[in-house]
């Protein structure tokens, strides 16, 4: 701090709640940049547990002020929803703000998203169908409809009737399914504005005067390196930039104010949907690792696929988004394992590879090249300095440094904020 971005180090799911959580106790703002609520994260305290998809972790300090971000999509009922539940809960969502600039999800969206996976078929990409990509797609296409638009009733309506014009040709003729009605999203939408009204404001500013002025700014994304829509295993990606570029771009502040670059990782690793995901474990360790780390998505409760660590992509992701430090989390699921094994590289019938491939299809065809390690057999839940860790866990940490050349600056072993062990 006062300026470091927090990003998923692989396929998302890495624990980035609680690990900007952690930091968020520090923080003065922390900043959603990028995705919609198809991301959620899950924050323990005590005996609540509090599952999010839009609102920042920040929500659970008072003097924090969670910010939603110019790159992010948003469903307005689904972020007063997650208001009301965060007041339920005793918590002050009075303190969120949301750029003018965001972007809306419409029903349209969330429709398109459903049709378009069932016309895929066995190519659909395993989305949440819950309108984000059809929402960044009018983004880009410069049809899309921002926050700001909720506050100009005439502008609105006329950019709603314009997407449905073009959306109600797509929906009957293509997909087989009935045209949408303009006034019903309209009055539906504009309904929406008096709760919105208090938390809308131009964030980029708000940012800039608080790092000008020296306040700690934490930068949270949604999903995973992996999963960005640039550098990501294509087509099987998220619809935008989860990756440090994308905290930059999203958020509306130069690269020149960011201090740190903080990469979540699993000691193992996961992926959710579809796409290729070379240490994927179709066996009873796969299936002790969902159970024991509890693999199911936030936001779709999803079983996630699992495997060993993958030392190639975990390089990758360091490259990609400038890693200056690691967050090692759910470390204590491993203790259930005698042997532990790493990928250190991939083989196919004509190549090997001891980096991430250029080429996504060497992903679906290669057999990773697997390290084994010794275990260590003991439950660490309990551990809070690296010296009372096992000897053979003190190695693990140590393997993974050496082979990605970036430090591990903290070890989480276990789902609570105090589960964890600092390292630096």
């Amino acid at each position: 701090m006062p300026a470091t971005i927090v990003v998923g180090a692989q396929w998302g799911d890495e624990g980035k709640g609680r690990v900007v959580d952690y930091f968020a106790e520090q923080a003065d703002y922390v900043v959603r940049y990028q995705g919609g609520n198809n991301a959620g994260h899950t924050i323990v305290v005590g005996d609540q547990r509090l599952a999010l998809s839009l609102i920042p972790s920040g929500i659970h300090y008072p003097n924090c002020t969670p910010v939603i971000a110019s790159g992010t999509v948003i469903d307005p009922a689904v972020l007063i929803a997650e208001m009301d539940m965060a007041a339920s809960k005793g918590l002050d969502p009075s303190r969120v703000r949301l750029s003018t600039n965001a972007h809306l999800i419409m029903p349209y969206h969330r429709k398109l998203d459903a049709v378009i996976e069932r016309y895929l078929g066995k190519y659909q990409i395993g989305t949440t169908r819950k309108g984000i990509g059809p929402a960044y797609t009018d983004k880009f296409a410069r049809f899309g409809i921002r926050v700001q638009d909720l506050f100009d009733p005439k502008i609105f309506a006329e950019k709603v009737q314009t997407a449905l014009e073009e959306k109600n040709k797509i929906l009957p003729r293509i997909y087989n399914t009935l045209p949408m009605n303009a006034d019903e999203i309209i009055g539906e939408y504009l309904g929406y504005v008096e709760r919105l009204r208090p938390h809308v404001e131009d964030t980029s500013l708000l940012l800039h005067g608080a790092i000008k002025a020296g306040k700690e700014v934490l930068f949270e994304g949604a999903q995973g390196t992996l999963l960005d829509i640039d550098h990501g295993t294509y087509p099987f990606v998220t619809s935008s930039n989860p990756s440090a570029g994308g905290a930059i771009i999203g958020s509306g502040i130069g690269p020149k104010a960011i201090d740190e670059v903080i990469g979540v990782a699993k000691a193992y690793i996961s992926r959710v949907g579809t796409g290729p995901f070379p240490t994927e474990l179709h066996d009873d360790v796969g299936d002790k690792m969902i159970e024991l780390g509890g693999e199911y998505g936030t936001v779709t409760g999803r079983r996630r696929r699992c495997g060993w660590l993958d030392l190639l992509a975990l390089r990758y992701a360091v490259r990609v988004n400038g890693l200056t430090k690691v967050f090692l989390t759910k470390m204590d699921i491993l203790s259930a394992f005698d042997t532990i094994k790493v990928a250190t590289g991939y083989r196919s019938t004509d190549d090997a590879f001891d980096e991430f491939p250029a080429q996504q299809s060497v992903l679906y065809h290669c057999e990773p090249v697997y390290e084994e390690l010794p275990g260590w057999g003991e439950d660490i839940t309990g551990v809070r300095r690296l010296d009372d860790l096992p000897k053979e866990a003190r190695a693990y940490i140590e393997y993974i440094e050496e082979a990605i050349e970036t430090e591990v600056g903290w070890v989480s072993v276990g789902p609570e904020r105090t589960q964890l062990i600092e390292l630096s």
